[in-house]
């Protein structure tokens, strides 16, 4: 089964950086695009960064953009999210999410940005 286990979420200060990672397992990774996606509390789920299936072709939204980049790694089943320059705003639960047939979601890490 389909399985995304995310990690590398933390407290960090204004300005800081962090590297997000979500292990994937459970379907041929190579052959599907991935994305990161993030949730405040109280708001909704929003698309962060999404990238296609070898890699080549990225996007981010426009809030990140600059300061987050979206890589994989295909021989390690895995997808990275680095993160620049955070900022309060970034405060929020990380997801990993990749659609094999359906949608399949991690457990989300937290990244908490706070003097």
């Amino acid at each position: 089964q389909v399985q995304l286990v995310e990690s590398g979420g933390g407290l960090v200060q204004p300005g800081g950086s962090l590297r997000l990672s979500c292990a994937a397992s459970g379907f041929t990774f190579g052959s599907y695009a991935m994305s990161w996606y993030r949730q405040a509390p109280g708001k909704e789920r929003y698309f962060v960064a999404g990238i296609s299936d070898t890699g080549p072709t990225t996007k981010c939204a426009a809030s990140v953009k600059g300061r987050f980049t979206i890589f994989r790694d295909n021989a390690k089943n895995t997808v990275y999210l680095q993160m620049n320059s955070l900022k309060p705003d970034d405060t929020a639960v990380y997801y990993c999410r990749a659609f094999v047939g359906s949608s399949y979601w991690g457990q989300g890490t937290q990244v908490t940005v706070s003097s």
